[in-house]
């Protein structure tokens, strides 16, 4: 369900937001390190990929290692979250991260996103929030669509690379209430020496009316894409001349994937006080073909393997608000639920050979449940202090059946969470937040299960099913100054179990626990009335709190993160914005002796009004055709007539050079 829930005084009215900016949070949020931004935000930034818009919260970095079509790579806090471990990510309600999933845990495949729809996105970062249920150690957003658009609109966007897109979207009274649908088309290649090839058709229809003392919603979503994918290569190869920078050592590695959702919504006065209730169900299909060794594990035929799952998935969520009195003292409370089912199967690992299987690793069916209560209590102490108290109950069940028994069986297990969080003020608009909260993220069925490793056939242990962390958090935030809007926070985040990138296994495995702390700062200023510019910068340490010989490091942790971005809004018929971010360097190796270069890259966007119902809009992504990476790995693969042992290398997947899209968009 929906990681964040709004209290009651937040909750009036279902928005229909379309040219929204960011929300003032005093006196609403909870942490500094809480916010919300809006639709305007959305479309002044420039989106290279529609996982993007999770850059909106300040120290997120969303990057790719391989074909566009497949979940974005996620760093934040000190985090390599790979595809989405430990960052829960919900739209319309739709919980979008997926369990036990094929390629990696919690895996959020944000492609069948439309930016132009989203009216608003909340976001929280640490485990404080009660209403962030799994996935939510570093933190948790909610991406929320429009109910309606003004006017319809039709948009063309053709760019450097054979990027073609194609989106019409419109809304109309329908059935007492209002219909929005949209469609997308797109195609596009990249830079890569063997054509991506990426497809994707999506599309959306969302019907709103009112329902007795409130709004019923009901959204229907489909999206299916393929692609072929060039992963992560060896620097040794591309040293050599044996690939180019935008070549790729497999030129069958790829997938598809497709995704059909519908999702109710029902927000309104319920016993004396304010009810959102939200029931999904979604189908869900992913192929992988991946080869990220080469030929270290088969030197005949290959290493390239098949990751597969078909998925059914439907649950339900929801929030009562309501307000009230313990003696002298006002109460805003919370109380909240979640319950979800999937039935994944079969799910399968092959060995395979330009996509053809030649053997079978494993195959299993997965059933996995799970639910949670929820609930907490806003206390003002004083006019100076507020405090919020919460607790959040949890229960799951994992079931395999796998086609080795000895990787088959049922496990339950269950966690109490709870949360506090002090907020001191305001005083000269300024507040001050102390936050603390258990968080956790639930590991694979499968590795719950297993006791054998179903490639090698040697002993292995069973993961931990659920896996606690702990944080706290100093922050505070500011309006002293007209125009500017400031936070900071220093935090710490304990972990009882890292995920760790395994490239023969070709997915997260579990590790030691570890320990992050951090420091974030974020500024909004807007001096003049089409000028904005906003800054974030964050530094954070991950290590193991027991490294023993391997080292202390966490391989792939993300520690600096900085951004800085301008724009120029409605001056006269123009817009205009640049945003650059930078990343790294991150240490590759448990023992750091290998680190990544830094990733910084500079994007802009200028746009013009031709007539009250035509603009034009030209983006430039790395504008400066820096050659980064977007993402770094350090591990052993073996090329051909390399020893058999492989050669440790560092493996990394270049950002896109220098590219151009022009978009026309017709609002008739």
């Amino acid at each position: 369900g929906p990681p964040l829930a709004p209290r009651l005084s937040a909750a009036a009215v279902e928005e229909i937001d379309v040219v929204g900016r960011r929300r003032d949070q005093l006196g609403a949020a909870d942490a500094a390190s809480a916010g919300s931004v809006g639709a305007a935000d959305v479309a002044e930034r420039p989106l290279l990929r529609p996982g993007e818009i999770e850059e909106l919260v300040p120290g997120m970095i969303v990057t790719q290692h391989s074909g566009d079509g497949k979940a974005n790579q996620y760093m934040l806090r000190g985090f390599n979250l790979d595809h989405g471990t430990d960052f829960a990510v919900s739209v319309d309600g739709l919980p979008v991260n997926l369990p036990s999933n094929a390629h990696g845990q919690g895996y959020a495949d944000l492609n069948f996103l439309i930016p132009e729809l989203v009216g608003h996105v909340d976001y929280v970062k640490g485990p404080y929030d009660a209403s962030s249920g799994d996935f939510s150690s570093a933190g948790a957003e909610r991406i929320s669509y429009v109910s309606e658009l003004p006017r319809p609109l039709a948009q063309v966007t053709a760019g450097s690379f054979g990027y073609e897109r194609f989106l019409a979207a419109g809304s109309e009274r329908a059935g007492g209430g209002t219909l929005l649908g949209a469609l997308e088309l797109l195609h596009q290649d990249g830079p890569w020496v063997v054509p991506e090839d990426y497809r994707k058709l999506n599309g959306l229809l969302r019907w709103t009316r009112p329902a007795g003392d409130g709004t019923l919603s009901l959204v229907a979503m489909g999206y299916a894409g393929s692609w072929t994918a060039t992963d992560q290569v060896p620097l040794r190869a591309v040293l050599d001349g044996s690939i180019g920078r935008f070549g790729t050592e497999d030129p069958t590695d790829g997938g598809s994937s497709h995704h059909a959702s519908l999702t109710a919504t029902w927000d309104g006065e319920a016993a004396a006080g304010r009810l959102t209730a939200t029931a999904y169900v979604e189908r869900t299909d992913l192929t992988l073909y991946s080869d990220f060794t080469y030929f270290l594990l088969d030197p005949v035929n290959g290493d390239q393997m098949e990751q597969d799952e078909r998925r059914v998935f439907g649950g339900t969520s929801g929030t009562w608000r309501w307000t009230g009195a313990l003696g002298a003292l006002p109460l805003a409370w919370r109380l909240g639920w979640e319950a979800r089912a999937d039935h994944v199967g079969p799910e399968g690992l092959f060995h395979t050979v330009d996509r053809r299987v030649i053997g079978t690793w494993s195959l299993d069916t997965v059933r996995e449940s799970s639910g949670a209560l929820w609930g907490d209590a806003d206390v003002p102490l004083a006019p100076w202090l507020r405090l919020v108290l919460g607790l959040r109950a949890l229960a799951y069940r994992f079931d395999v059946t796998a086609n080795d028994p000895l990787n088959s069986g049922a496990t339950t297990a269950g966690l109490l969470l709870p949360k506090a969080t002090a907020v001191l003020g305001p005083w000269a608009r300024t507040e001050l937040y102390v936050d603390y909260g258990d968080g956790y993220h639930s590991n694979d069925a499968r590795g719950v299960e297993a006791t054998v490793d179903a490639r090698a056939g040697t002993p292995i242990p069973r993961a931990t099913p659920l896996v606690r962390s702990r944080g706290v958090e100093l922050g505070a935030r500011t309006e002293a100054v007209p125009g500017l809007q400031a936070v900071a926070d220093v935090w710490l985040l304990d972990l009882g179990s890292e995920l760790v990138w395994d490239a023969d296994a070709g997915s997260p495995v579990p590790a030691g626990a570890t320990r992050r702390v951090g420091v974030e700062a974020s500024a909004r200023w807007r001096p003049l009335r089409w000028l904005e510019a906003d800054a974030d910068a964050s530094l954070s340490r991950a290590r193991f709190l027991q490294p023993g010989t391997a080292g202390a490091y966490v391989p792939e942790a993300v520690g600096a993160v900085e951004s800085l971005r301008a724009a120029v809004e409605e001056l006269g018929p123009w817009s205009a914005s640049l945003a650059l971010r930078s990343f790294g360097p991150r240490y590759l190796t448990q023992d750091g002796g290998v680190r990544s270069a830094a990733s910084t890259l500079l994007d802009g966007r200028v746009a013009a009004r031709l007539g009250p119902r035509v603009t034009v809009a030209l983006e430039c992504f790395n504008l400066l055709d820096a050659q980064v990476d977007d993402i770094d790995y350090f591990y052993a693969s073996r090329l051909r007539g390399e020893p058999a042992a492989g050669v440790a290398d560092l493996h990394f997947h270049p950002a896109e050079p220098r590219s151009l899209r022009v978009t026309l968009a017709v609002t008739p």
